[in-house]
């Protein structure tokens, strides 16, 4: 097979990304297949300002900040063994993952 696959991991939560490239990582080196990786990529941060108040205290604001984190993955070398362990693995809900090939 000898491709090249990219997986690429994003959520809300750093330790639930960084557990599952751990886990994805583990489980391509078992199958013999070479990984580089996990990169971190820039966190994207949304910041979110709303009043406190309906109707007065026009400065008195809140603000609410959502960070999204990212890690890229790149596999060489596979072999169809590594892709079926791919498929089988089993990733945390909150985890967006991405494949291509």
């Amino acid at each position: 097979m000898s491709q090249k696959i990219r997986i690429k991991l994003k959520s809300y939560d750093y330790a639930l990304v960084d557990k599952s490239a751990e886990k994805i990582v583990k489980t391509v080196k078992a199958t013999g297949a070479v990984v580089s990786g996990p990169i971190p990529l820039p966190t994207h941060k949304r910041i979110f300002t709303v009043n406190r108040s309906t109707f007065v205290n026009k400065k008195s604001r809140e603000q609410f900040e959502l960070s999204s984190y990212k890690r890229l993955i790149d596999i060489y070398s596979t072999s169809p063994k590594t892709v079926e362990a791919l498929m089988k693995l089993e990733i945390p809900s909150g985890v967006e993952v991405e494949i291509k090939v």
